[in-house]
């Protein structure tokens, strides 16, 4: 773990972050807010990318994926509109930020990766954090969670041409998606609700994801 001065540095950094990446552009809910605010991001990026780990802006993590610029994380939270009554499916762990900010703010997060590695690093980062209420799997997150079961929130952190009916069955009534959905380099960033069995979708925004590979999403 970090100490000293240089954990000093990381405080200074996510304050920073918080008041001028996120608050100044619209991220006001304030458990959204305090999750960004506590959690140390440092923690989830490579050590070669460790005095970046605050810039707004993605970064790589390996096996060709990126973990998401602070601002596109706060807001797909935000969008979710979580309260902690709520299971979320989580598709794309990546190395665990993501993750670890929803477990903050939700009953229970179930998180899906194609990379074993990266769910195992992830794994790793939040059990030294304490996060335990996320159960991890690796597999085809374009099918949805392996089980048959329903989720009040679904995120998508990967780029789809469309949102499967594979995601669309596993949402609950009234349930909330959000997810980047383009067949090109950007996106836009979509929140769907589930009203009578269909998606009712709005573009919150223009992304740039890495695409999701899988049997319902994009080829390898």
């Amino acid at each position: 773990m970090i100490s000293g001065p240089q954990n000093n540095k990381f405080a200074n950094e996510r304050k920073r972050m918080v008041e001028h990446d996120l608050k100044r552009r619209g991220i006001t809910e304030a458990g959204v807010v305090s999750a960004m605010n506590r959690l140390p991001r440092e923690e989830f990026v490579p050590e070669s990318y460790e005095s970046q780990a605050y810039d707004d802006c993605p970064l790589p993590i390996g096996m060709g994926q990126t973990i998401s610029q602070p601002y596109i994380v706060a807001l797909m939270t935000q969008e979710l509109r979580l309260n902690n009554f709520c299971e979320v499916l989580e598709i794309g762990t990546g190395c665990g930020y993501q993750t670890a900010i929803l477990a903050k703010l939700a009953k229970r997060v179930y998180t899906m990766e194609r990379f074993a590695d990266l769910s195992a690093r992830a794994q790793a980062v939040l059990g030294r954090l304490g996060i335990n209420n996320v159960e991890f799997y690796v597999g085809d997150g374009s099918a949805g969670w392996y089980q048959n079961k329903t989720f009040d929130r679904i995120i998508v952190t990967a780029a789809m041409p469309k949102v499967p009916g594979q995601l669309i069955d596993q949402l609950g009534a009234g349930g909330i998606i959000v997810a980047p959905v383009g067949q090109g380099g950007v996106q836009e960033l979509i929140v769907g609700t589930k009203k009578v069995g269909k998606l009712i979708e709005r573009v919150i925004c223009d992304v740039r994801f890495v695409k999701l590979v899988g049997k319902y999403a994009f080829e390898e």
